[in-house]
């Protein structure tokens, strides 16, 4: 971890830090692929629903169409709804604002079961090895307040929250890319984790995270760093919650 920027980081956050980073936010997608995002908004809720929560965090893209094809209660994938499903993940973020790296190749990349723990009461899995590790340290280190807010994401998780935001905004990719990786470029898929303090909800989503006492004791542990940091430069708004494995 560069300790040096996580201090840095915690001295200018009551200042400067905010929920959207500064940029131009006005690509939005074609009145078709609107249409189409909103069916597939809906198809994805009720895969999540039929297979549940925590299953859900590393659902395959086979296994989502699979399960579309054979459950009424689902329906299966459209056409349009799988082109903008492909669009998505193999898009050029760039193109709207987001400069992230590339964490997924293969659209139907698989997570075994063999390689994740599932953590107790929280419905959320996290990497076996480093991410595991450091997760446990963090609660020694920092205490019991801390919890669990989103573990390992597989593409179609990254997707059910891509597309969503994309909806709530009415479309406005490059928002909703500042607030939400790109199904392809999120660590969720590889190593990262969040945290929040318990009991704070919706408020572990927000640059105020940064101004609690578990996130001050985190900034000074040596093995962890800060994924987004404000201004960083893949075009995310500052996550003081988002947990990079170094």
């Amino acid at each position: 971890m560069n300790r040096r920027n996580f201090l840095l980081l915690s001295a200018i956050t009551p200042v400067i830090a905010q929920d959207y980073i500064t940029k131009d936010d006005r690509v939005f997608l074609d009145a078709e692929d609107l249409i189409t995002l909103k069916t597939l908004d809906i198809r994805l809720r009720r895969v999540k629903r039929y297979v549940g929560f925590g299953n859900f965090n590393f659902l395959s893209l086979d296994q989502m169409f699979y399960y579309g094809r054979n459950y009424s209660s689902i329906g299966e994938f459209t056409k349009n709804e799988i082109s903008l499903i492909e669009k998505l993940f193999y898009e050029n973020p760039s193109n709207h604002g987001f400069y992230g790296k590339r964490t997924v190749d293969k659209i139907t990349n698989r997570i075994s079961s063999k390689e994740i723990v599932k953590i107790p009461y929280s419905g959320h899995y996290i990497y076996k090895g480093k991410p595991y590790e450091d997760y446990n340290r963090i609660l020694k280190d920092v205490g019991n307040d801390i919890i669990l807010t989103s573990g390992v994401r597989n593409v179609v998780k990254q997707l059910s929250l891509y597309v969503s935001k994309i909806r709530r905004v009415n479309g406005n990719i490059s928002k909703a890319s500042s607030v939400i990786a790109p199904p392809a470029f999120t660590y969720h898929a590889i190593s990262d984790f969040d945290v929040g303090k318990k009991g704070w909800g919706s408020k572990n989503f927000t640059s105020a995270f940064a101004r609690t006492s578990e996130f001050y004791k985190m900034r000074k542990l040596d093995y962890i760093d800060i994924r987004y940091t404000v201004n960083n430069k893949d075009g995310v708004r500052f996550e003081p919650w988002h947990i990079k494995v170094i």
